[in-house]
């Protein structure tokens, strides 16, 4: 039988009017409210049903896709991009025939600047020697004229002795060296006397000092002003005073820091503490905070 009859065992498609009946039904059924019989087997077949009209619908759904896919717009599109693609395509190969032509002619260029430098170097080279050869030919022609000059100047100078012997006879040389030696000493005594006038108008340097000095007085009631009024009243040729100012020492005491500045040939500043610390009645001591040499 399975011979005779190949399809008997084919009972999906032969059997699609049972499956619809029984989809009628049971969405009749459903409608109605009726319970169900058999429920176990309606819910599977029902699955079965629901997966095949699903399966159809995904199939429909992909036939119309490629229905879309192959429309005259997407046609039309895809076509448009293939130009545009062929066009960018040609522009691309004139661009790099361009720049191949381009690299060709700057080898060219190139090996054209080689061959330029190689022969500028071999006619530098050859300049050069012509220029060396010259030179060569000069310095040859000078030294031969000099040799010549230095046989005529020999023979010369042997030709002239015998004719100065007879000229210097009667002639004394001592009398000569004297007379030049006086001349000399006074041309020297000369040069020594302007150099002396020169180092006397010369200013000479004065040594100065700078020196900053602390005078303290006794205590806090004494008049510092007054202090240094008094101070500033010591007088003497090489001694300037300066700026001063007041320094807290302790317990409301200030010192007075005052700068002078004195020559050093002219004022000793042993001479100056004892001066300034003849003021008793305002100075207590002197020190010397600060001395530098000017």
């Amino acid at each position: 039988m399975t011979s005779v009859c190949p399809l008997a065992q084919e009972n999906v498609w032969f059997d699609k009017p049972k499956y619809d009946l029984a989809e009628k039904k049971y969405y009749e059924r459903l409608a109605k409210g009726a319970p169900t019989q058999n429920g176990n087997s309606l819910n599977s077949l029902a699955g079965e049903v629901a997966k095949a009209r699903q399966h159809i619908k995904n199939s429909l759904q992909c036939i119309d896709d490629i229905a879309n896919m192959t429309s005259p717009s997407a046609v039309i599109e895809v076509s448009n991009r293939l130009n545009s693609l062929e066009k960018e395509n040609t522009n691309l190969k004139l661009k790099v025939g361009n720049l191949t032509a381009l690299l060709a002619k700057l080898e060219i260029r190139v090996k054209e600047l080689e061959t330029g430098n190689k022969s500028v170097g071999m006619q530098a080279v050859a300049q050069n020697s012509t220029v060396a050869s010259q030179a060569v030919a000069k310095a040859a022609n000078a030294a031969s004229q000099a040799s010549a000059n230095v046989k005529t100047a020999g023979s010369q100078a042997q030709s002239q002795p015998a004719k100065q012997e007879d000229d210097d006879d009667g002639v004394d040389l001592f009398a000569s060296d004297s007379e030049e030696d006086e001349e000399a000493n006074k041309i020297k005594e000369q040069r020594l006397a302007e150099y002396a006038a020169k180092k006397s108008k010369k200013p000479a340097l004065i040594a100065k000092s700078s020196i900053i000095l602390d005078i303290k007085p006794w205590d806090d009631e004494t008049d510092m002003k007054e202090m240094e009024r008094r101070v500033r009243l010591i007088e003497a040729d090489g001694l300037l005073w300066g700026a001063s100012k007041l320094v807290p020492l302790a317990y409301g005491i200030h010192k007075l820091q005052i700068n002078c500045v004195v020559e050093d040939d002219k004022i000793s500043v042993d001479w100056l503490q004892e001066t300034i610390e003849e003021i008793e009645d305002y100075v207590q001591s002197v020190d010397i905070a600060a001395f530098n040499k000017i």
